[in-house]
């Protein structure tokens, strides 16, 4: 039972004589918990809803194209709660944030509809018999899935849930079905790399091409790790050998499927892939040839300048993590050579917020921001990536906003999404 928090006016829902209030309860006879039911059994032409409305039970028909909306509105996007995370895994980003941040940052979810709907990893552990047969039903595709090991004991241990080790059984099922399946490996120094790794990779590549590929990302460790499990950062050396790794594996099946993560890369000092060796960058949101990616749309977005491109004056700021300095460093370096009167200096921002080895750019805040640049001449606009904010746009991780940090520095700010074309032309003053 949904509540209705709103209906749209002049809608099919508003004619059909639905209120805010009302409970759904069925549609098609079918009981609905939430968004993936909801739009399952909408997706039909002719659509009987049940309702709740007070003492009474009411029916309500509605005819209407295929994959119509009817225009219900509802409390959450997901028409239910998140699903709260029922493991406690070693490695676990969110047990070493900092003490007083917002509560939201502190919530773990493993929720199988946020990977249909926003590409979140899941665990499975959340999940059972019925649950999958919901999945199969729907079709839904793709399912991401966090491996981390197929050691079923390794995976309890590392995840800390008798059940961690059983579910496995469900990437059978969902590849049987057809199901396309992402993995994600999340590496920790000594406990499910090196041989561990070379047997989650074999038994993965079972899959292939159901899943079609892994991500294999090293476990992020900020400076708050006091009472958590001992995990060191994988060196220089350690980094080089699981690319070579990785590398071997895939000449083994004679497929890429398993990938390493674009820091492997930069803490290794190995020179990134070109863009043929991602395909389609299945895995670019976890960040698997992003900056691949990156710098290949920039470049292509320099050999389109146009004689009054080259003609463009500004004196500008990049603000990035100590990650993507080095490629920042050299996209903007090719830009002034093209632009040579555009000025343009790149920060490399320190991340004394999660300290330990935390280098992304998605992970500063205002605060090491603000502590960092102030004082600066940062010229009439700092460029600062926009993952660096909430979904909503509006804070960093810290908590402080966009604004706040504006009037700090004494200038304007202009974020740019993960995309080299955008950079390119916010940073031309075109966009």
């Amino acid at each position: 039972m949904v509540e209705i928090t709103g209906v749209l006016p002049h809608s099919r829902a508003a004619r059909a004589g639905i209120i805010p209030g009302d409970y759904l309860l069925e549609i098609n006879s079918h009981i609905i918990r939430d968004v993936l039911d909801y739009r399952f059994r909408l997706a039909e032409e002719k659509v009987t809803l049940k309702l709740h409305r007070g003492p009474d039970i009411i029916e309500v028909t509605i005819k209407k194209d295929t994959y119509d909306d009817i225009g219900l509105e509802f409390g959450t996007p997901l028409m239910d709660k998140k699903q709260r995370c029922e493991n406690k895994c070693i490695f676990c980003f969110i047990d070493q944030n900092p003490k007083g941040m917002r509560e939201s940052i502190y919530f773990k979810d493993d929720d199988s509809r946020l990977s249909f709907l926003h590409g979140n990893y899941i665990t499975l552990t959340n999940l059972h018999d019925e649950d999958i047969d919901r999945i199969l039903e729907m079709h839904i595709s793709p399912i991401n899935v966090s491996v981390h090991t197929t050691n079923p004991e390794l995976r309890v241990k590392m995840m800390k849930n008798k059940r961690a080790g059983d579910v496995l059984k469900y990437l059978d099922r969902l590849a049987e079905a057809g199901t396309t399946l992402r993995g994600q490996i999340v590496l920790c120094k000594g406990i499910n790399d090196r041989e561990e790794l070379d047997r989650t990779m074999r038994d993965l590549s079972k899959y292939y091409p159901s899943m079609d590929s892994v991500s294999i990302v090293p476990a992020g460790l900020t400076a708050h790790r006091d009472g958590l499990f001992p995990l060191e950062p994988f060196t220089k050396d350690e980094c080089r050998k699981v690319i070579k790794q990785i590398d071997r594996m895939n000449k083994e099946l004679g497929e890429t499927m398993f990938f390493a993560s674009d820091e492997f890369y930069i803490d290794g000092d190995v020179k990134l892939p070109d863009e043929s060796y991602y395909g389609e960058y299945t895995q670019i949101e976890n960040g698997v040839g992003l900056l691949t990616s990156f710098r290949s749309e920039f470049m292509a977005g320099l050999k389109n300048l146009t004689k009054e491109d080259r003609k463009i004056k500004r004196r500008i700021s990049v603000a990035t993590g100590e990650a993507a300095y080095g490629m920042i460093t050299g996209l903007i370096s090719e830009l002034t050579k093209k632009c040579p009167d555009i000025d343009c200096t790149v920060y490399a921002v320190k991340n004394n917020f999660f300290g330990g080895g935390v280098t992304v750019s998605g992970l500063l805040t205002g605060k090491d921001i603000a502590e960092q640049l102030k004082g600066l001449d940062l010229g009439e606009s700092l460029f600062l990536s926009r993952s660096t904010l909430r979904a909503e746009g509006d804070l960093f991780l810290c908590g402080m906003s966009p604004e706040e940090l504006s009037r700090e520095l004494g200038v304007g700010l202009v974020f740019t999404e993960n995309d080299g074309w955008e950079f390119l032309d916010k940073l031309l003053g075109k966009q």
